[in-house]
């Protein structure tokens, strides 16, 4: 393969790949106009991104079996059509049902990109290339976060809310013909992959059934769920709490970002020298006393924008210690079962994730209170599944 057709390769997974989190983070700072065009809060609206977590949860289950039975190119062609089209009806939605559902079907599609891109790295590049591009990829996916807001919040402010719609299917658009048109098809479909549900649920019942997976997957699922409800409630903390404008949240996201995609650069020097399951605990203690003081200081009006942004500064860089490692671990006991695995860990962080972001629709009370009370609680549950798990995993291993 020569320099040019491994970069436009890198540039057109890196693409589809970006996909999901532009679609996530772009029309944040569009909340409280949105909540104003269609006559509910703020609070009401982040219940369009909890159904687009519980779409792309639900994704990640159906497109591993569809990429291994019928290719790559086909399941992911017609992922990324479902997705242009919802997107066109979020542009004319008159009401909040209807924008949560159709952002529930725009997230079905967008998954197939984020499935498809992984699984084609396998199909395209040599395996010594792949940790490579894998670390690129991520480092699209942690940019992604600290670029879309800024981009949403410069065109809501220019053209409307409804042009961050038409922006992503535009993004969708260039996404589909790339694939038709510059993404080889290298893997050979294989008929013999069952999409009957009967033999899949027994392989994601095996999955769950192994000590290791339950234990450090539901610990980074309910540590991470922490950041779907800081993403699902900072519109409001921000833009309503402390009334900064479109564009400085915009701001103020992005730089929170890089909280979380510096420590887990940090973390992949780290475990040269330490082990996994050491980094989560000490990460997770330190997470559990970080929102617990949060959450004291929140509900005691203590807290300025500044010391705010410096919290969730620190809780983000916890998880970008968390999140790597409890995936590693979740997937270790695997060979033979690796890509179920790894579908299984995705859903159940998205869906706790969207049950996380969909309690903060709850209250409408204009405070930071429950997104750092959800925060602080899922904090805590997190580490009660990590306790209890060591000690069953210390009670098997003797």
């Amino acid at each position: 393969m020569n320099n040019k057709k491994y970069t436009s390769l890198i540039l057109i997974l890196g693409s589809l790949t970006a996909l999901g989190p532009f679609s996530i983070d772009m029309y944040l700072p569009a909340f409280p106009v949105i909540a104003k065009d269609l006559q509910t809060s703020t609070e009401q609206v982040a219940i369009s991104l909890s159904s687009f977590f519980i779409g792309i949860s639900l994704g990640q289950l159906l497109y591993g079996p569809l990429l291994d039975r019928f290719g790559r190119k086909k399941p992911l062609c017609l992922g990324l059509a479902l997705y242009i089209l919802a997107s066109l009806g979020c542009v004319f939605v008159t009401s909040l049902n209807q924008l949560i559902v159709l952002r529930a079907v725009q997230a079905l599609g967008s998954c197939a990109a984020a499935v498809a891109s992984v699984a084609m790295v396998r199909d395209l590049f040599p395996v010594k290339d792949s940790a490579k591009v894998f670390a690129l990829l991520m480092l699209v996916v942690g940019v992604s976060p600290m670029l879309a807001p800024t981009a949403g919040s410069y065109v809501t402010i220019l053209f409307g809310w409804h042009a961050i719609f038409i922006a992503l299917i535009a993004l969708g658009v260039l996404n589909l013909l790339a694939s038709i048109f510059w993404l080889p098809e290298k893997y050979q479909p294989d008929p013999s992959i069952s999409l009957m549900p009967a033999p899949i649920i027994k392989t994601f019942l095996s999955v769950i059934a192994e000590p290791y997976f339950y234990t450090y997957a539901l610990t980074g699922a309910m540590a991470f769920s922490g950041l779907f409800a800081y993403v699902a409630g900072s519109p409001v903390v921000f833009m309503e709490v402390f009334e900064v404008s479109t564009e400085l949240y915009g701001w103020i996201f992005a730089v929170l970002s890089i909280g979380l995609i510096g420590s887990s650069q940090i973390n992949s020097r780290l475990v040269k020298r330490y082990k996994s399951e050491q980094i989560v605990f000490v990460a997770l203690s330190v997470q559990l006393v970080l929102t617990l003081c949060f959450c004291a200081g929140t509900y005691s009006n203590l807290l300025n924008l500044y010391e705010t942004v410096a919290l969730l500064f620190l809780f983000l860089c916890c998880l970008g210690f968390i999140n790597p490692n409890t995936s590693a671990l979740s997937l270790s006991p695997f060979k033979k079962n690796a890509g179920s695995a790894s579908a299984l860990m995705g859903a159940i962080q998205m869906g706790i994730g969207a049950m996380a972001s969909s309690l903060l629709g709850m209250f409408e009370t204009k405070s930071a209170f429950p997104m750092v009370g959800v925060m602080a609680g899922s904090t805590i549950i997190a580490m009660v599944i990590l306790l209890s798990g060591r000690m069953k995993l210390s009670k098997t291993i003797a």
